[in-house]
């Protein structure tokens, strides 16, 4: 397989430990102020929100919104159901801003700069710039571009996103691979003319369940990490 030129990576779950950095966050949050509530639940029901927020987005129900805001209305929902609201401001956009302080799997930083050394590398994420740049910041990763939903006025998985960063890139489609940890997401990539490259995190969810954690489809490479996809691509 010849190298491809540009390697975007999905974020949320493949290269950032969602869930164990916001209930994390949520129950320090809840020490803080002598609330209690059940953070882990909390945590997995903002997840389960993202989607239909995004697919509203989508279907043109709402105007594009970008990933907080979005973030924002389903946290005021869930401190309802769970006995912790009102939030005040300050509150909310300290929780909010969870989000752009979540911590990397252990391979990642060391991996995307392997990856670096061969190709352009970068984030496609349903995340904003300024999400993306936190996260960037605070971690460490080397990128080389970065992209967000933003920038598209579109979320995954609509066509406009994959192409459009192989537009910014001036790449045809098939010298980029998208490198996620979701089926769905490669599927969508892959219709695009992407190449894929499956990175298998059977913790995100906290226990492997289905496709979460093996791959489903027939993708161009399939790694067990970020480093191991290096390798894979010979870097």
């Amino acid at each position: 397989m010849t190298t491809p030129r540009a390697v975007l990576f999905d974020v949320f779950g493949t290269l950032v430990d969602w869930r164990g950095s916001v209930i994390a966050g949520l129950s320090a949050f809840g020490a803080s102020r002598g609330i209690a509530a059940d953070w882990v639940e909390v945590a997995d029901g903002w997840r389960r929100a993202y989607r239909p927020a995004m697919d509203r987005v989508r279907r043109g129900a709402i105007p594009w919104t970008i990933l907080d805001d979005l973030h924002r209305d389903a946290l005021v929902e869930l401190a309802r159901r769970h006995g912790f609201a009102p939030l005040d401001d300050d509150e909310c956009d300290h929780l909010v801003k969870l989000w752009h302080r979540l911590s990397p799997w252990s391979d990642v930083v060391a991996g995307l700069a392997r990856i670096k050394r061969i190709a352009i590398i970068g984030p496609l994420s349903n995340g904003h710039l300024a999400l993306q740049v936190a996260l960037a910041k605070r971690n460490g990763f080397p990128w080389d571009v970065t992209f967000g939903a933003d920038l598209f006025r579109h979320y995954k998985p609509d066509a406009d996103v994959y192409l459009g960063a192989c537009d910014f890139l001036g790449l045809a489609p098939h010298e980029v691979m998208l490198a996620a940890a979701h089926n769905d997401d490669l599927a969508a990539a892959e219709s695009c003319g992407l190449r894929t490259g499956f990175i298998s995190r059977p913790a995100e969810h906290g226990t492997a369940t289905g496709d979460r954690a093996r791959p489903t489809g027939d993708w161009t490479l399939v790694a067990r990490s970020v480093e191991d996809l290096a390798a894979r691509l010979g870097a």
